[in-house]
């Protein structure tokens, strides 16, 4: 077999192991705040009564840092639609500059999911299943670890990433969000005080003043 044809081979092979992860779509990660104030992260939503969840990350846009996919051209909005990118990295990561430089001048839409705080660490080891390893590169369903330019390109190909980039010269990548997203529960609403009995109570009929109609003074 010719060197062409195995390339051929293997990116084949690849856009197979891409077609059967994309369409999960990317893990979801729940935020859990129970009643009893404890924190937890899961993929599934919560089951127990009182307990509260918000979205902690969801890949390819689908929350905060979305992509305006109006704003792309048709055969790109097609890709993404499909195999959204989401990177995710840490400060100070120079792995993470180097993979952002990498998809922004092959002119990839991604969103990108900053890991910082505590919460966000406890997320993505949730996410990622235990690996502490950034960046992290998400296509579709499939979880790339680490930056290397040759095996991002042979997954970005095999998804049907264009090789030279067709974003408009408007288009405007969306900001870096953390990848749990603080919300704060709000306390319920205290329960409106009793009125006072008095203010409530009917107020006291006043006596008549004995008249000409009522010589005997009698009141009702």
């Amino acid at each position: 077999m010719s060197s062409s044809k195995a390339v051929l081979a293997g990116r084949l092979a690849v856009l197979a192991l891409v077609a059967a992860t994309g369409a999960a779509g990317a893990q979801q990660v729940y935020r859990i705040v129970g009643p009893d104030g404890k924190v937890t992260f899961s993929d599934k939503p919560p089951v127990e009564t009182g307990a509260k969840a918000a979205p902690a990350a969801a890949a390819g846009g689908r929350a905060g840092g979305a992509i305006a996919s109006g704003s792309l051209p048709f055969e790109l909005r097609q890709v993404a639609s499909r195999y959204p990118v989401t990177l995710y990295a840490g400060p100070n990561c120079v792995p993470c500059g180097a993979g952002r430089s990498y998809l922004s001048q092959r002119g990839i839409p991604f969103v990108e999911k900053t890991v910082s705080s505590q919460d966000d660490v406890e997320a993505f080891a949730r996410l990622s299943g235990g690996s502490p390893a950034l960046p992290l590169l998400t296509v579709g369903a499939q979880q790339l670890k680490g930056y290397s330019e040759t095996e991002w390109s042979q997954f970005l190909d095999a998804a049907g990433y264009p090789r030279n980039s067709l974003l408009p010269a408007s288009y405007r990548p969306p900001a870096a969000t953390p990848l749990v997203m603080a919300q704060p529960i709000q306390p319920e609403a205290p329960a409106a005080a009793a009125e006072p009995a008095a203010a409530t109570r009917a107020p006291a009929r006043a006596p008549q003043q004995p008249g000409g109609s009522n010589p005997a003074g009698i009141t009702f």
